[in-house]
């Protein structure tokens, strides 16, 4: 199965927003496959450094990351530096972005 990851500003989002938001990008995603993929959990709703490394959950977000077989981008994205940092590492690393 393909495996999915998602980069998306969160900043200033509830956690049922972002959810909401990852799963509508793991329908679109499909939609554009034609075929059903595995949404890699990079959101790191429980983790005790969330709120405190910013840097921390990026370099874990760079992890999941290097698993993913395709990526896509949330609206907004370019805006982001975590985002930025992603897509720039996604198009070095030959991740497919859909």
């Amino acid at each position: 199965m393909i495996k999915l990851f998602v980069s998306q500003p969160m900043n200033g989002k509830t956690n049922d927003e972002i959810l909401a938001e990852r799963e509508q990008a793991k329908k679109l995603v499909e939609y554009i496959l034609g075929e059903e993929v595995e949404l890699i959990d990079s959101f790191f709703k429980d983790e005790p450094n969330v709120n405190k490394k910013p840097l921390w959950c990026l370099g874990k977000s760079l992890e999941l990351l290097a698993e993913a077989d395709v990526v896509h981008f949330v609206e907004g994205w370019e805006n982001y530096r975590g985002c930025k940092i992603e897509r720039q590492c996604a198009e070095q690393y030959g991740v497919d972005i859909v």
